[in-house]
């Protein structure tokens, strides 16, 4: 399976996953800082930015299959990982299986919802996707306004016309292009809510994050993640929508460095 990736810097290696629809540039915001203390690895999920669509079933094991593939092609089994979204998710998956990752920093993962969360959840995607796509000719001149970053990412970030517009400019893109959007969606949505592991089980540090202000995964769902994964450890970001590593990339490059310190 080819996924393409980036790496920078040298060190203890870290593996980047990024969100639905996004790609390994998603991280740019933070990448520089954690690459001065560590060798970080960012990839492109399969069907992705330019990764290759898998073949056959699209699924969440089949993603995590990928990533575990690609993880012993790279001499990284056991590296240590951050996620975000549905990279969070993937992370979660293969910490239950064990022997996989290292510590592991899962940043408002998907799969917590119960009764019509699941709806918002699929809205908000079709949305943002939708934007995307439609808007695509007219996409360098919104994103140079403050007030039009505003609308186009107000389901992601509280803040997003601090946002770097040539950072928007490539999420927009990212989703635009993204080959197995709707598959990966539709996977997300058909199969059952995360599972979790007995208490002891996690051989290594999970620490679950938070935007209290996530409005595409609620706050309540953390308490269910904890539940799930008991021993893990709960860090809010105040003041942070979906993507901690947009809205306060300071807080989360310290708390990654802080997680998978030796």
């Amino acid at each position: 399976m080819l996924i393409n990736y980036v790496r920078r810097g040298q060190g203890k290696s870290l593996l980047l996953v990024h969100g639905l629809g996004s790609s390994w540039r998603s991280w740019q915001g933070i990448m520089e800082p954690l690459a001065a203390r560590r060798s970080v690895t960012a990839i492109d999920l399969p069907g992705f930015g330019k990764s290759p669509p898998l073949e056959g079933e699209v699924s969440v094991q089949t993603l995590a299959d990928a990533l575990a593939q690609f993880l012993w092609e790279h001499e990284l089994i056991g590296t240590d990982a951050a996620g975000s979204s549905i990279g969070a998710r993937l992370l979660l998956e293969l910490a239950s299986r064990g022997g996989v990752l290292g510590s592991v920093i899962s940043m408002g993962p998907g799969g917590f919802w119960v009764g019509w969360e699941r709806i918002l959840f699929a809205a908000s995607a079709w949305l943002s996707r939708r934007l995307a796509r439609n808007l695509q000719f007219a996409m360098p001149t919104l994103i140079a306004h403050e007030w039009s970053r505003r609308l186009l990412l107000a389901q992601f970030s509280v803040q997003p016309a601090a946002l770097p517009p040539s950072m928007v400019l490539e999420e927009m893109r990212s989703y635009a292009c993204a080959r197995s959007f709707e598959a990966v969606l539709h996977a997300l949505l058909r199969q059952p809510a995360q599972l979790g592991t007995d208490a002891g089980r996690l051989p290594k540090p999970l620490v679950i994050g938070w935007g209290r202000l996530d409005r595409i995964c609620p706050p309540r769902q953390a308490t269910r993640a904890l539940q799930l994964f008991p021993g893990a450890q709960l860090h809010w970001f105040e003041r942070c929508g979906h993507f901690p590593h947009w809205d306060a990339p300071e807080e989360t490059t310290r708390l990654i460095l802080e997680a998978t310190a030796d």
